[in-house]
């Protein structure tokens, strides 16, 4: 008797089945007027964007705004004129580099977090680069980081 190795099975194209993504169902029914009321009025208690939508499908039961409105948060906001002036990531990112600043001005010896602040700020760099390059904000922008802080405040 010969002992041979089990063969390993031999690979089959599978069929895949087309499938459609059943609609988002809304728990709440609110009006379109009534969501962007909603949106106008946490904007103007400075929330930003992704914070509105946080709230608004955890206690209101909104999942996407885009389905109930027919528009997104952000161009809701511009619409009334109520759009943050820089882009939400880069406020975050700029937030994060001040932060970063002021531990190293407590720290001086931290070579890491001073490594990781250049990562950080050339992060900015990048997207404030993108961001002019698409007319979201103006082409004499520039981050410094002296006047980063009154920025984030």
């Amino acid at each position: 008797m010969s002992t041979m190795a089990p063969m390993a099975p031999i690979p089959v194209p599978e069929s895949s089945k087309s499938s459609r993504k059943p609609p988002l169902k809304v728990v709440v029914a609110l009006a379109c007027k009534r969501v962007q009321d909603n949106i106008c009025k946490f904007a103007k208690k400075g929330l930003t964007p992704s914070q509105i939508g946080v709230i608004l499908r955890d206690s209101h039961g909104i999942a996407q705004v885009n389905s109930v409105t027919g528009s997104k948060i952000l161009r809701i906001l511009k619409a009334h004129g109520l759009a943050p002036e820089i882009p939400e990531d880069l406020y975050h990112l700029i937030k994060k580099a001040v932060a970063i600043r002021k531990h190293l001005e407590r720290n001086r010896k931290d070579k890491d977090s001073k490594f990781r602040l250049i990562l950080v700020e050339s992060r900015i760099h990048r997207l404030a680069r993108y961001y002019k390059k698409t007319k979201k904000l103006p082409p004499v922008w520039k981050y410094e980081s002296t006047t980063a802080s009154t920025l984030v405040a």
